[in-house]
């Protein structure tokens, strides 16, 4: 299969692609995707359900997992809104 997928290409690769590079490359996108897209929403999903009710302890916490996941939170900061509602009707 490995030798299929190189055949395909037009152009002569540099370097061997193994089975075992191939794996390497894979285990660095799950882990990519995890650290940028994976964990970032949950700790979305849990600031917006937790937010008011948090403690101290927690807070402290949570705010560690957002500088250790910062760049995946600014990737999905400009499409997420976690501004709470508002008591009332706005008046003009």
């Amino acid at each position: 299969m490995l030798s299929s997928i190189t055949a395909a290409l037009p152009f002569e690769l540099p370097f061997q692609l193994t089975g075992e590079t191939l794996l390497v490359l894979a285990l660095y996108t799950v882990l990519a995707g995890a650290y940028l897209v994976v964990v970032p929403l949950a700790l979305y999903w849990w600031l917006a359900k937790r937010w008011t009710v948090m403690g101290k302890i927690e807070r402290t916490g949570v705010y560690g997992l957002v500088f250790l996941f910062f760049p995946g939170l600014i990737l999905f900061a400009p499409f997420i809104n976690l501004r709470m509602a508002g008591q009332g009707s706005a008046r003009a």
